[in-house]
């Protein structure tokens, strides 16, 4: 009596194949190569035919390897289907997002009362981290990505714009001007704060102001713009920051403009990104609906700000630049 090929055997097989290498399938699977190599050997030998050809390190598939790596991608993507729609039913009143940190804790967090309050009868989870999402195998409505330009594949829908300016304390900044009435050499004499995954960096806005820039330039850097926030807070140095992140601080005085002459640059920043079908769901629309809601107001107080603080907003080619790829 013939016997049909184990699961355990055509998941292994699948992760071989997709991968082309024993190792990198068995690191996905989170068990040794030589359990993998097992699994594959009793496959074979079960089917009676090769599935691989073997050449020194590398791996290729034959004629049978090739059509049954078809038939059980086919399977498994139909299982993953209906996984997805089974884990969807079951938190068909959750809404799961990911969200960058700084974002979530300074942008996002303080404002979502307002959503539990106005739908007291769905639920929430969000995630504050920086890893994007793979939809294909994560069950996540959304994410809320940072970056200069949308993602492929993806649907991508603005949600703010980033207003990024030097930014320092009321001490600091008397500070420094105290030692030069010249902008140049303020910045020159200044510790730079830098948030390292910020679109915008110092030697990029310095270079838009013509001024050159030196690796002997004394810096502390963060990875979390939350961070580097604080720091300029506590007087630690001059951040190139986003008012996004930073605008309760600036409507309270505890960040000043250290340029207001130079002007604010403008950046589209902050994204809804899923796959268009999760648009479907009653409640990604109605979070989608709050959160532009949202940010619409934000952006309005944004603007009021940086008018009463004599801060002009700069569009222009700067964008060409930052997209380039590097």
């Amino acid at each position: 009596m013939s016997r049909d090929p184990s699961l355990n055997g055509m998941i292994y097989f699948e992760a071989v194949a997709r991968h082309g290498k024993i190792a990198r399938a068995a690191e996905e699977l989170n068990v040794s190569p030589s359990a993998v190599s097992q699994q594959i050997k009793l496959l074979e030998e079960m089917l009676g035919v090769a599935l691989f050809k073997r050449d020194k390190r590398q791996l290729s598939l034959t004629l049978e390897g090739e059509r049954l790596f078809m038939a059980s991608s086919s399977a498994f993507g139909i299982l993953k289907n209906a996984r997805r729609v089974i884990s969807r039913k079951r938190d068909s009143h959750q809404l799961i997002v990911k969200v960058i940190p700084s974002f979530a804790v300074r942008w996002l967090g303080p404002r979502l009362h307002a959503f539990i309050e106005r739908h007291p009868e769905w639920d929430l989870r969000i995630d504050a981290t920086p890893d994007p999402t793979n939809f294909e195998r994560e069950v996540v409505d959304f994410d809320i990505r940072y970056g200069p330009s949308p993602w492929p594949g993806l649907s991508c829908t603005p949600i703010l714009h980033d207003f990024v300016i030097p930014l320092c304390s009321p001490e600091y900044r008397d500070q420094m001007r105290d030692q030069s009435e010249n902008i140049q050499e303020q910045v020159y004499n200044a510790r730079l704060v830098n948030s390292v995954k910020a679109t915008l960096q110092w030697e990029t806005w310095m270079g838009r102001h013509r001024m050159s820039s030196s690796a002997n330039m004394p810096a502390i850097r963060f990875d979390r713009s939350s961070m580097a926030i604080q720091q300029a807070m506590n007087g630690v140095g001059l951040v190139l920051e986003s008012t996004t992140l930073a605008l309760d601080e600036l409507i309270s005085g505890k960040l000043v403009p250290a340029f207001p002459e130079l002007g604010a640059i403008k950046l589209p920043s902050y994204w809804m990104v899923s796959p268009s079908q999760h648009q479907s769901r009653k409640l990604y629309q109605l979070f989608a609906e709050w959160l532009l809601e949202e940010a619409v107001s934000h952006t309005q107080l944004t603007l009021e700000t940086l008018q009463s603080l004599e801060v002009t907003v700069i569009e222009d080619q700067i964008m060409d630049e930052l997209l380039d790829p590097r």
